[in-house]
C-alpha cells in the first residue's frame, strides 16, 4: 500500500517561548523548540544547550528548558527520529498511522532576510522536516517491553515526570530538512498556498497553520517529490 502521511505544527511560536525561528532567504531556517512545561523525571536540555548550534539569539532563555519534540537524529541533545504527542486532536490522526507512512512537521517561521519572491514578508509557515514510520504507532504504552521503551527513551514525553503522549511515533528514513517548504503563498503568513488547500484534508481557511493536514497515497507522493526537488513554484498560488 502506498504511504500515507500527516503533518503537524511543532516549535516555536508568538506563545512559547514568545518568538519564532528564523527563515532565510535561501530556505535555511532554525528549529527551536517550545520550552518544556512540565516537570521531568531527568535533566533536559536548555535554550543556552542548544544556541551554539543555531543562528538565534537565545540569550533571553538560555536557562529555560526545552521539550526537545520532535528529536531528530543529528539535532543537538537528539538519539533517534521520534515524536510524541498528548492531545487528541494532533495525536487521533498520527495515530491512526502505519508503519511506512510519513510524518512531517511544519513550523511558522520569521522571514529573517529580505523575501524572495516565494516567500510572505514577514512570516509563514513552513515544513521543515519529517521521518517515515520504523513501526506502528504507539497508543498503549504500558504495553511496551522494556527493550522497545528503548527506543523511546530520550522523546520529551518520556523524561516528564509522568509519560503523557497519547502516541509516539519511531521513524528511520528522513529528519530535519536542509532547507523549508512553504506552505504559506508570497502574499502573506496567513494565506495557504496550493501545498495545503489541493493536497492536504485542510480548507486553508481559518487558522490553518494550527492544524494536522492529512494527506492521502496520492498526495503523499507529490508532496514528497516537492521536499525532494523543492519544485514548489507552482503550488504557490
Amino acid at each position: 500500500m502506498s504511504p500515507r502521511a500527516v503533518a503537524v505544527n511543532v516549535g516555536a511560536n508568538t506563545n512559547e517561548p514568545g518568538f519564532r525561528a528564523p527563515v532565510f532567504a535561501d530556505g535555511s531556517f532554525a528549529f527551536v523548540p517550545i520550552p518544556e512545561s512540565e516537570p521531568t523525571a531527568e535533566p533536559v536540555p536548555t535554550y543556552g544547550d542548544l544556541a551554539p548550534s543555531l543562528p538565534v539569539d537565545l540569550t533571553a532563555v538560555a536557562d529555560t528548558p526545552v521539550h526537545l519534540d520532535p528529536e531528530f537524529a543529528g539535532y543537538p541533545g537528539c538519539e533517534r527520529h521520534t515524536y510524541g504527542d498528548p492531545y487528541g486532536v494532533k495525536a487521533r490522526p498520527l495515530a491512526d498511522l502505519e508503519r511506512g507512512d510519513w510524518a512531517f512537521f511544519y513550523a511558522t517561521l520569521d522571514t529573517a532576510d529580505d523575501p524572495p519572491a516565494w516567500q510572505p514578508p514577514d512570516w509563514g509557515a513552513y515544513l521543515i522536516g519529517g521521518f517515515r514510520l520504523a513501526r506502528e504507532p504507539v497508543t498503549d504504552w504500558e504495553a511496551l517491553a522494556e527493550s522497545e521503551r528503548a527506543v523511546f527513551a530520550n522523546n520529551a514525553h518520556v523524561k516528564r515526570a509522568e509519560m503523557d503522549a497519547a502516541v509516539l511515533l519511531h521513524g528511520d528514513e528522513g529528519g530535519l530538512f536542509e532547507r523549508a517548504v512553504p506552505l504559506s503563498s508570497p502574499t502573506g503568513g496567513t494565506d495557504a498556498n496550493r501545498l495545503v488547500t489541493d493536497l492536504s484534508s485542510d480548507s486553508g481557511k481559518g487558522p490553518w497553520w494550527r492544524r494536522p493536514m492529512r494527506f492521502d497515497p496520492e498526495a503523499t507522493a507529490t508532496l514528497r517529490e516537492v521536499i525532494e526537488t523543492r519544485a514548489f513554484d507552482e503550488w504557490l498560488r
